[in-house]
């Protein structure tokens, strides 16, 4: 026998996760070349903005330089251009050439000024062609096997030089069921989570960034996924853990045994302990099972239950209390019999 006694519980989910990268990327080149140089190592931690691959860029050097020959010739033609149209202006002013002469002139300033323009942008066009040649990270991580050498021929559309996956933070990705969908969506912003850690190792803390928004029919359940912090890299791609979440906490909560529920059809009952020592049925209803406890409604504080032997007792069969192994009250038994 058991008295029920009020406490806060906490409730808490379990679910199995996997271990998933926050962001991935594949490494591509934009343009068809050799590589010259490979400065990055198989499974190197790299910054955003790290150079990774050289490609040769001779062509496209020498294209280049063609550019801005060509934006130098036609910024000079456009000066001296610019020059005959002044002249003419002069001219005009004292009108010893027809407007004819001062528009034709014009028009050939501005035709020039378009050249220019265009030759400008041919210049850019060739830096951002000689910029492909030096390969970045794009971000932050850890760099998988590289499958580009010194001399390989690359191009883009074909195989990715190398991916880099991001470590710290992490994120573990996990299912629930769809009845704790309400419980989610009314959690305080950056609900915590905790890894349950094997033997000899220490929970790590992270907080809740992601709910699906859909619910899988095919299963009735919703994807979830949390971040962490992983500096020391104990959490990594691909793994397999188990978390833990906190939805809330039912204060003051009457918690027995699942071991003293009696079920019948639809119907959850205890047996109650009166003062005379008889027992009754009472009908209760559960609220949030705890392993091998379980939240009720449906008592009182104080009140006393039957925990083992119930299935030999009655309504209204009388039952004592025996002190048993370890100083607890015994179980329930058959009317005259110990509980």
């Amino acid at each position: 026998m058991v008295e029920v006694l009020p406490r806060d519980v906490p409730v808490q989910l379990e679910a199995a996760g996997t271990v998933v990268s926050l962001s991935s990327v594949d490494v591509r080149p934009q343009v068809a070349s050799t590589v010259r140089e490979v400065r990055v190592r198989d499974g190197q931690m790299v910054r955003a903005g790290e150079v990774l691959f050289v490609l040769d860029d001779r062509m496209d050097r020498a294209n280049l330089d063609k550019a801005r020959a060509q934006l130098q010739r036609d910024r000079a033609t456009l000066a001296d251009l610019q020059r005959q149209l002044d002249r003419a202006r002069e001219l005009r002013a004292q009108a010893f050439v027809a407007q004819s002469a001062v528009d034709a002139a014009q028009t050939q300033v501005e035709s020039q000024q378009a050249a220019v323009r265009s030759s400008e942008a041919a210049v850019q066009a060739s830096e951002v062609s000689v910029s492909y040649a030096t390969i970045r990270a794009p971000q932050g991580g850890r760099v998988g096997a590289i499958a580009a050498r010194v001399g390989s021929l690359v191009q883009p559309g074909g195989a990715a030089l190398v991916t880099i996956s991001q470590i710290d933070p992490i994120g573990i990705s996990f299912a629930l069921p769809e009845a704790q969908l309400p419980g989610l969506q009314g959690a305080p912003s950056g609900l915590k989570l905790n890894t349950v850690p094997a033997r000899g190792a220490e929970p790590l803390e992270g907080r809740l960034d992601f709910i699906d928004s859909a619910i899988d029919t095919t299963t009735g359940t919703i994807k979830v996924r949390g971040s962490w912090a992983n500096p020391k890299q104990r959490l990594w791609p691909g793994q397999y853990v188990t978390v833990r979440l906190q939805m809330r906490t039912l204060a003051g909560a009457l918690v027995i045994p699942q071991a003293a529920v009696i079920q019948r059809g639809p119907e959850r009952q205890v047996y109650r302990v009166a003062e005379d020592g008889t027992v009754q049925l009472v009908t209760i209803r559960l609220v949030q099972p705890l392993r091998d406890q379980v939240v009720v409604e449906g008592l009182k504080a104080g009140d006393r239950i039957v925990v083992e032997g119930k299935q030999n007792l009655r309504p209204g069969g009388a039952v004592k209390v025996v002190p048993a192994a370890g100083g607890k009250a015994a179980s329930g038994a058959a009317s005259g019999a110990s509980a």
